[in-house]
């Protein structure tokens, strides 16, 4: 089979695509032919530097959100059968409950287990779920991590009542779920962006607030007027270094920020904890979720019908070129490679 591959000195330029061996199924594992992969910054980040800041040398098999059809199971397979599509899930140990290191300290996708990025994949009956029927192999791709990230920053871990008002950064893969999702509650969706023609994408999906950071780089004072002063009741905070400043001065007494990914704080970024004493604020660190989480995300996407917003296709074999455009921020919605 072909595999995708990245090894040190890291890079983009380092990810080729390399030959192995066919894997098989063992005891209570599936073989999954994969259809589809979706990119995630988690996924860029450990490509230029390598997991941990360069701690393994590699070869790293990349990506950790994938869609396929199950082609064997082992012995003692209960969950899945041949023919069934499955989704890929990010912690393929944390099943249910609360997150604890022995449920995602060593089973996230990408490092330390081996990724998606291959056309053939073998993983724990229990690292995997079915997804919503309707939707494609490519939509499908989208759900495990950015999609589930989404869904526990705003039902899980926040509560928010209809009507109550959500700051979602940017127009990346988490926030555009955050504004289907969000939308799909009955909350209030205010929206950032350095770009208007973005913007005008994310009215078009619903965005009930718009404001471009670049021409109001003190665009927390647009989400206060936008509030009628008092502030979100909810920020996904996904945004670059200082972008958590105007989290902190945005948010409403008593709100929650949800901090997601490792690009909000910065390296050396100040960081003042008095504003969010002075209002009660919660600011919570979110990593993906379980695979119960993402059972429950799945029904409501089905009964709701919200297709993910795929807004980039890439054979898998150009998955460099796929990279690029998320590092140039090119994208709406998500990057997909496919098989």
């Amino acid at each position: 089979m072909r595999a995708l591959q990245v090894t040190a000195p890291w890079g983009i330029d380092r990810v080729e695509v390399v030959e192995r061996p066919d894997p098989k199924p063992g005891p209570g594992e599936v073989l999954v032919r994969m259809r589809a992969v979706s990119l995630n910054y988690r996924d860029l980040s450990m490509i230029r530097h390598g997991a941990a800041r360069g701690t393994i040398e590699g070869p790293l098999t990349p990506f950790s959100d994938g869609c396929g059809i199950v082609e064997a199971v082992g012995e003692g397979v209960t969950r899945f059968q041949v023919g069934d599509r499955v989704a890929s899930m990010f912690f393929q140990g944390w099943i249910d409950g609360r997150p604890t290191p022995e449920r995602t300290g060593m089973s996230a996708l990408g490092w330390p287990v081996p990724g998606v990025g291959r056309e053939y994949a073998v993983y724990n009956q229990e690292g995997l779920s079915k997804p919503p029927e309707f939707l494609t192999d490519e939509e499908v791709a989208c759900l495990p991590c950015a999609a589930l990230t989404a869904w526990r920053a705003l039902f899980e871990d926040a509560h928010l009542e209809p009507g109550e008002s959500v700051v979602l950064q940017g127009t990346g893969g988490v926030s555009i779920f955050g504004l289907q999702l969000a939308k799909a509650a009955g909350y209030r969706t205010i929206v950032t962006s350095s770009s208007d023609e973005k913007l005008e994408r994310a009215k078009a999906m619903g965005g009930d607030h718009l404001i471009n950071y670049r021409a109001q780089p003190e665009w927390a004072r647009g989400v206060r007027e936008a509030t009628g002063g008092q502030g979100a009741d909810f920020i996904m905070e996904v945004g670059g270094q200082g972008t958590i400043q105007q989290s902190m001065r945005a948010v409403r007494q008593a709100g929650h920020i949800a901090i997601i990914g490792v690009l909000a704080a910065g390296e050396g970024a100040p960081f003042n904890p008095a504003s969010l004493i002075g209002n009660s604020a919660r600011l919570v660190g979110v990593s993906v979720g379980s695979r119960a989480m993402f059972e429950a995300m799945c029904r409501a996407i089905d009964l709701h019908k919200i297709r993910p917003v795929v807004d980039k296709r890439f054979p898998f074999t150009e998955a460099q070129a796929a990279l690029r455009a998320m590092e140039a921020g090119e994208h709406f919605g998500k990057i997909v490679l496919t098989f």
